[in-house]
């Protein structure tokens, strides 16, 4: 069964979604250990940039293999 570009959109951002708050929660958690002291709103603003990122990330990555798949099918 082949997975819609549209699908892969989705589950890219539901998984980054989920990675977001992990990665907000560890930010705060790990920084201080190196030294690196932020706000709130910067570890929300960084947590989003690093967020855009593995979206594009998961949603190529998720259509490269997808077109393997379809590719090796034939």
């Amino acid at each position: 069964m082949k997975q819609s570009r549209t699908m892969s959109l989705v589950e890219a951002i539901a998984n980054v979604a989920v990675g977001y708050g992990v990665a907000v929660v560890t930010q705060i958690l790990i920084f201080p250990m190196f030294g690196l002291h932020t706000t709130l709103v910067q570890n929300l603003k960084m947590g989003g940039i690093f967020t855009i990122v593995s979206i594009a990330r998961s949603f190529a990555l998720r259509r490269i293999f997808e077109a393997i798949r379809v590719r090796g099918a034939r």
